[in-house]
């Protein structure tokens, strides 16, 4: 319960520094996505218990803000959930290397359904330049960003579940 009422202000904030600050540290016209790469950092936490609120959460509050068409970014936050639920569960001995594997992927996946959205609501986007422009630098973006994120949130995630210690 406590988790899933921190991701409330932690997106609000979240959203607030991806709206200002890191959309103006672009490369190229790709932005790193740190609510993508929250919701990845959150479910690879072994002791989290809440992945999927998070994913919701996320997946929602980017869906308003951002001009995407409704759902969107949600059923991409949903799909790279259950991908990193499922690395998880079969390798999660190195969450660290899964996180920058997932920035990758995430990535490539979540742009490539914003892609499709945008060209489905009647958007006439060139898809060599999506990927050249935009997909390709968001990639180099979040996985730079992935590291101090994976930090940021595994100490939030042991904050909020703390190791049990036997007696």
């Amino acid at each position: 319960m406590l988790a899933t009422i921190i991701a409330i202000p932690v997106f609000g904030i979240l959203i607030i520094l991806q709206s200002t600050i890191i959309n103006r540290m672009a490369l190229l016209q790709g932005t790193p996505n740190v609510l993508l790469l929250t919701v990845v950092a959150w479910a690879l936490h072994k002791r989290v218990r809440t992945p999927w609120h998070w994913c919701i959460i996320g997946g929602l509050v980017y869906t308003i803000a951002s001009s995407l068409p409704f759902g969107v970014a949600l059923i991409g936050f949903i799909m790279i959930t259950g991908v990193t639920l499922f690395l998880r569960r079969h390798t999660w001995q190195v969450p660290l290397l899964i996180m920058l594997i997932l920035s990758f992927i995430g990535t490539i996946l979540f742009q490539g359904i914003c892609l499709l959205g945008v060209k489905i609501s009647g958007n006439p986007i060139p898809v060599m330049d999506a990927i050249g422009l935009i997909i390709l630098p968001s990639v180099i973006l979040n996985i730079i960003f992935a590291i101090p994120i994976y930090a940021i949130i595994s100490d939030l995630a042991n904050w909020v579940y703390p190791e049990e210690i036997e007696v």
